[in-house]
Protein backbone atom coordinates (compact mmCIF):
# COMPACT_ATOMS: atom_id res chain seq x y z
CA UNK A 1 0.00 0.00 0.00
CA UNK A 2 1.30 3.63 -1.13
CA UNK A 3 1.93 5.81 2.01
CA UNK A 4 -0.04 9.26 1.15
CA UNK A 5 0.96 12.61 2.79
CA UNK A 6 -2.42 14.21 4.32
CA UNK A 7 -3.36 17.70 6.28
CA UNK A 8 -4.64 16.17 9.67
CA UNK A 9 -7.75 18.66 11.06
CA UNK A 10 -6.68 21.73 13.08
CA UNK A 11 -8.40 20.21 16.32
CA UNK A 12 -4.95 17.35 16.01
CA UNK A 13 -2.90 20.59 16.83
CA UNK A 14 -3.92 21.45 19.97
CA UNK A 15 -2.68 18.20 21.68
CA UNK A 16 0.97 18.71 19.83
CA UNK A 17 3.32 21.15 21.60
CA UNK A 18 3.10 24.95 21.52
CA UNK A 19 6.64 25.13 19.77
CA UNK A 20 9.48 23.18 18.17
CA UNK A 21 13.18 24.09 19.50
CA UNK A 22 14.55 26.74 17.74
CA UNK A 23 18.07 26.23 16.56
CA UNK A 24 20.17 23.50 15.13
CA UNK A 25 20.37 19.56 15.32
CA UNK A 26 17.51 20.02 18.21
CA UNK A 27 14.76 20.15 15.37
CA UNK A 28 12.58 16.62 15.42
CA UNK A 29 13.47 15.71 12.32
CA UNK A 30 15.24 12.79 11.19
CA UNK A 31 18.77 12.74 9.99
CA UNK A 32 17.61 11.23 6.63
CA UNK A 33 14.72 13.27 6.38
CA UNK A 34 17.33 16.72 6.81
CA UNK A 35 19.28 15.23 4.31
CA UNK A 36 16.41 14.74 1.66
CA UNK A 37 15.53 18.62 2.85
CA UNK A 38 19.32 19.43 1.72
CA UNK A 39 19.47 17.43 -1.55
CA UNK A 40 16.02 19.31 -2.60
CA UNK A 41 16.73 22.80 -1.14
CA UNK A 42 20.30 22.26 -3.60
CA UNK A 43 18.50 21.31 -6.45
CA UNK A 44 15.50 24.15 -6.34
CA UNK A 45 18.39 26.46 -6.01
CA UNK A 46 19.88 24.90 -9.57
CA UNK A 47 16.80 24.95 -11.18
CA UNK A 48 14.78 27.68 -9.89
CA UNK A 49 11.32 28.97 -11.16
CA UNK A 50 10.86 32.01 -13.61
CA UNK A 51 8.56 33.92 -10.61
CA UNK A 52 12.20 32.94 -8.15
CA UNK A 53 14.68 34.22 -11.05
CA UNK A 54 12.52 37.05 -11.45
CA UNK A 55 12.50 37.77 -7.52
CA UNK A 56 16.30 37.07 -7.17
CA UNK A 57 16.82 39.95 -9.43
CA UNK A 58 14.91 42.32 -8.50
CA UNK A 59 15.90 41.58 -4.46
CA UNK A 60 19.83 41.73 -5.93
CA UNK A 61 18.86 45.41 -7.69
CA UNK A 62 17.04 46.41 -4.55
CA UNK A 63 19.57 48.40 -1.92
CA UNK A 64 19.35 46.10 0.95
CA UNK A 65 22.26 47.24 2.72
CA UNK A 66 23.55 44.45 5.26
CA UNK A 67 20.98 42.19 4.82
CA UNK A 68 20.95 39.50 2.00
CA UNK A 69 17.99 37.02 1.07
CA UNK A 70 19.63 33.41 0.91
CA UNK A 71 17.56 31.51 -1.91
CA UNK A 72 16.06 28.08 -1.38
CA UNK A 73 16.78 27.58 2.54
CA UNK A 74 15.66 24.77 5.00
CA UNK A 75 14.63 26.07 7.99
CA UNK A 76 13.21 23.07 10.68
CA UNK A 77 11.65 20.75 8.30
CA UNK A 78 10.73 23.54 5.98
CA UNK A 79 12.30 25.07 2.66
CA UNK A 80 11.68 28.46 2.40
CA UNK A 81 11.80 30.45 -0.79
CA UNK A 82 13.79 33.37 0.15
CA UNK A 83 15.04 33.66 3.70
CA UNK A 84 16.29 36.77 5.63
CA UNK A 85 18.07 34.80 8.64
CA UNK A 86 19.14 37.89 10.90
CA UNK A 87 16.01 39.56 10.62
CA UNK A 88 14.14 36.32 10.61
CA UNK A 89 12.21 37.31 7.33
CA UNK A 90 11.00 34.79 5.22
CA UNK A 91 9.41 34.85 1.61
CA UNK A 92 7.43 32.30 -0.31
CA UNK A 93 6.08 32.33 -3.65
CA UNK A 94 3.00 30.75 -4.24
CA UNK A 95 2.99 28.64 -6.92
CA UNK A 96 -0.35 26.71 -8.27
CA UNK A 97 1.55 23.78 -9.04
CA UNK A 98 3.09 23.85 -5.57
CA UNK A 99 0.66 22.05 -3.40
CA UNK A 100 -2.04 22.27 -1.16
CA UNK A 101 -2.90 25.80 0.75
CA UNK A 102 -3.41 23.72 4.06
CA UNK A 103 0.03 22.49 4.10
CA UNK A 104 1.59 25.97 3.51
CA UNK A 105 -1.14 27.48 5.65
CA UNK A 106 0.33 25.27 8.28
CA UNK A 107 3.96 25.59 7.63
CA UNK A 108 3.51 29.67 8.08
CA UNK A 109 1.91 29.04 11.36
CA UNK A 110 5.06 26.87 12.51
CA UNK A 111 7.66 29.08 11.22
CA UNK A 112 5.71 32.11 12.72
CA UNK A 113 5.63 30.40 16.32
CA UNK A 114 9.67 30.05 15.72
CA UNK A 115 9.56 33.92 15.23
CA UNK A 116 9.90 34.38 11.70
CA UNK A 117 8.50 36.75 9.56
CA UNK A 118 6.48 35.10 6.64
CA UNK A 119 5.40 36.94 3.68
CA UNK A 120 3.48 34.94 0.84
CA UNK A 121 3.17 36.48 -2.99
CA UNK A 122 1.41 34.83 -5.75
CA UNK A 123 3.92 33.79 -8.48
CA UNK A 124 1.59 35.93 -11.19
CA UNK A 125 2.21 38.89 -9.10
CA UNK A 126 6.35 38.58 -9.33
CA UNK A 127 6.03 37.50 -12.85
CA UNK A 128 3.96 40.81 -13.23
CA UNK A 129 5.93 43.49 -11.07
CA UNK A 130 9.15 42.03 -9.23
CA UNK A 131 10.63 45.42 -8.44
CA UNK A 132 6.96 46.25 -6.84
CA UNK A 133 6.98 43.08 -4.76
CA UNK A 134 10.71 43.76 -4.11
CA UNK A 135 9.84 46.86 -2.74
CA UNK A 136 7.31 45.91 -0.39
CA UNK A 137 9.38 43.20 0.87
CA UNK A 138 11.95 46.04 1.52
CA UNK A 139 9.70 47.94 3.56
CA UNK A 140 8.45 45.19 5.68
CA UNK A 141 12.23 44.37 6.47
CA UNK A 142 12.65 47.96 7.58
CA UNK A 143 9.61 47.47 10.41
CA UNK A 144 11.18 44.20 11.76
CA UNK A 145 14.64 45.77 11.99
CA UNK A 146 12.97 48.32 13.89
CA UNK A 147 10.90 46.58 16.12
CA UNK A 148 14.14 44.57 16.68
CA UNK A 149 16.12 47.56 17.41
CA UNK A 150 13.51 48.80 20.01
CA UNK A 151 13.32 45.30 21.67
CA UNK A 152 15.06 45.58 25.25
CA UNK A 153 17.97 43.64 25.53
CA UNK A 154 18.67 41.16 28.27
CA UNK A 155 20.97 42.52 30.48
CA UNK A 156 22.07 39.26 31.79
CA UNK A 157 24.22 36.28 30.62
CA UNK A 158 26.63 35.96 28.16
CA UNK A 159 26.04 39.15 26.12
CA UNK A 160 25.67 41.09 29.39
CA UNK A 161 26.89 45.15 28.94
CA UNK A 162 30.33 45.87 31.31
CA UNK A 163 29.98 48.31 33.29
CA UNK A 164 32.23 51.41 33.21
CA UNK A 165 34.92 50.02 35.68
CA UNK A 166 34.76 46.25 34.55
CA UNK A 167 36.26 48.28 31.41
CA UNK A 168 38.88 49.70 33.44
CA UNK A 169 39.60 46.47 35.32
CA UNK A 170 39.77 47.49 38.56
Amino acid sequence: MRKTLSVRPEEDDAAQPASPPRKGKVWAVAESRLDTLHETARERRRNPTPAQTALADALTRAQLGKHRFRQNVVIGSVIVDFASQPLRVVVQIDDEARGDPAIDRRRDKALEAIGQLVLRYPAADVLADADAVAATIFAQMKIRWQTQRARPRSSTGANARRTQTDRRGY
